[in-house]
């Protein structure tokens, strides 16, 4: 028997402002959508719940199309200073924790970001060792592309004065030579080897409490990227079989990173309905924060540098190159403009079957030229809206204003025909889908209360952020014939809210509540009035 949903104001994204009155849901797909009354007559005898919104608005279930969802629940259940915005207070907060360890457990600390701290200070090794010498200490930045380690966390990972930057990878140095306790991309590797690796109950816990979390957010599914980073595919494989066999429906598409593909490809694996596989992932740059995102010119503020490169252009095209062989499209992490230049040349060189489309994540820092060259190719891009809220003005300081013009371009890149799909990157942004929605669409600073809007010629309106969240991740994933909108055929996922987002001022965003997440026909949240 199925569901009627009725009494509100119900947008199927079709195209802008398209409404209807009521729609038929069943078995976990949408029957029919139209008048109230023709949907009664027609269905009288199918309809076992009739749904009243009473003028709520309900859209098309939300997706976030990249985050880590392990780390996100991570993020929940550790030392979280992403809200911090003092050095002292962080340095408290480890302090307190040692009193509560047995010696030698490790403190690891999440979202750190020295441009909200008052004094932007990048905490010196010596300062954790002062509260905790005899603990290892990991405080792993926002971006999740610096890490900041005390002196017992470098010796376990016999990093010293002699030891070489690997390749990809910077371990900061003061003018002695002496490692300050600061590694930057890869050179996080050599302590990782060392940490502690989560159990399959920790992994079950983060993944439980990450998807509840985006629930409350109005998330109906996610792609993530997990699958090499705690100790094994086979236990994370594990992890996810689990929670999602518990009930908790949520469209879970998993990228497959290349460190672990050639396992992957050798496993039997089944996530179920609610699971499914995707692109290779490959990281081409680092983040912006650590200026380790490559760029083809040097930073502003930085002249010395001009970024990393995690791969050579040769390892690059040929890590595409392998994907192809296994008939898989590729998921590429480019921040600066070099390290997408060289990721469309790999694509260039190696193209996806047809009917495949490659995916290009975060896409910040651009060049018109290249832009250009997108356009011709079977390509999407994963957009995270948000990041214009976190990193701006600094952001300036860093690329220099007369190269931004291209740069965190939503709208151009919309509007020259390039799909574009919208995630948030939690844990390394907040998962709140409407935080991207109101920085698309206002393009504001967390960081000063001025109301400056950043290069407005790049607002996107509400409909075109929402089409982020929804349409485009859809497509992202090759679901855009059944998820997305609200139309006859598409999954029964939908996201309530109190009030009509579409008809808000964007300053007024951030106040509309979820007030249901169905997933499947299924509530998996209700708003508790």
């Amino acid at each position: 028997m199925g569901t009627l949903w009725y009494g509100g104001n119900i947008y199927t994204l079709e195209y802008e402002d398209c409404k209807v009155e009521a729609v038929f849901s069943k078995e976990g797909r949408i029957i029919e959508t139209g008048k109230y009354s023709d949907l009664v007559n027609q269905y009288k005898e199918e309809i076992s719940k009739y749904i009243d919104l009473h003028g709520k608005t309900m859209i098309p279930g939300l997706v976030d199309s990249h985050l880590h969802l392990i780390g996100h629940g991570e993020k929940l259940v550790r030392l979280d200073f992403s809200e911090t915005t003092n050095s002292d207070e962080i340095i408290q907060t480890i302090k307190d924790r040692t009193l509560h360890l047995n010696p030698g457990s490790w403190i690891i600390g999440e979202g750190w970001n020295e441009n909200q701290l008052e004094d932007q200070k990048i905490i010196h090794r010596n300062e954790l060792d002062e509260i905790s010498p005899n603990h290892p200490v990991m405080l792993k930045r926002i971006c999740r592309h610096a890490i900041i380690v005390n002196s017992k966390a470098l010796e376990l990972a016999n990093i010293s004065s002699d030891t070489q930057d690997p390749p990809g990878g910077v371990i900061v140095r003061d003018s002695t030579n002496t490692p300050t306790g600061y590694l930057l991309d890869q050179a996080q590797e050599l302590v990782f080897e060392v940490a502690p690796t989560s159990s399959k109950e920790d992994l079950v816990l983060a993944l439980e409490t990450s998807i509840k979390d985006c629930y409350k957010k109005g998330l109906v599914g996610a792609h993530t990227e997990d699958l090499s980073y705690y100790g094994g595919l086979d236990k994370t494989l594990h992890a996810f079989d689990e929670v999602l066999s518990k009930g908790l429906k949520f469209r879970t598409h998993l990228l497959v990173h290349h460190l672990i593909v050639d396992e992957f490809q050798q496993k039997e694996r089944d996530l179920g309905e609610f699971g499914e596989f995707g692109a290779m992932k490959i990281f081409a740059d680092g983040a912006l924060g650590g200026r380790t995102a490559l760029l083809s010119f040097p930073y502003h503020d930085d002249p010395s540098t001009t970024g990393v490169a995690i791969h050579t252009e040769n390892e690059l095209a040929l890590l595409v190159k392998k994907a192809r062989s296994y008939k898989m499209e590729v998921a590429v992490h480019v921040i600066g403009d070099l390290a997408f230049e060289m990721t469309l040349d790999a694509i260039e060189a190696n193209p996806p079957q047809a009917g495949q489309h490659d995916r290009l994540i975060h896409a910040q820092i651009l060049r018109k030229d290249l832009i250009e060259r997108a356009k011709k190719l079977p390509i999407i891009l994963d957009i995270q809206p948000r990041f214009v809220a976190s990193d701006f003005p600094w952001v300036i300081d860093k690329i220099g204003e007369d190269r931004m013009k291209s740069c965190y371009a939503w709208k151009t890149l919309v509007e020259e025909g390039i799909h574009c799909a919208g995630g948030s990157d939690a844990p390394i942004e907040p998962i709140d889908p409407l935080l991207g929605i109101h920085a698309a669409v206002t393009r504001e600073s967390i960081y000063d209360n001025t109301g400056t809007c950043y290069f407005p010629e790049q607002k996107l309106s509400i409909y075109q952020a929402v089409e982020l969240f929804t349409k485009g991740s859809a497509y992202a994933i090759h679901h855009q014939h059944d998820r997305g909108m609200i139309k006859k055929g598409f999954v029964a996922d939908f996201t309530v809210f109190d009030q009509d987002i579409f008809k808000q001022e964007p300053d007024t965003l951030l106040q509309a509540k979820v007030m249901m997440t169905i997933v499947d026909n299924e509530f998996m949240y209700q708003h508790s009035t």
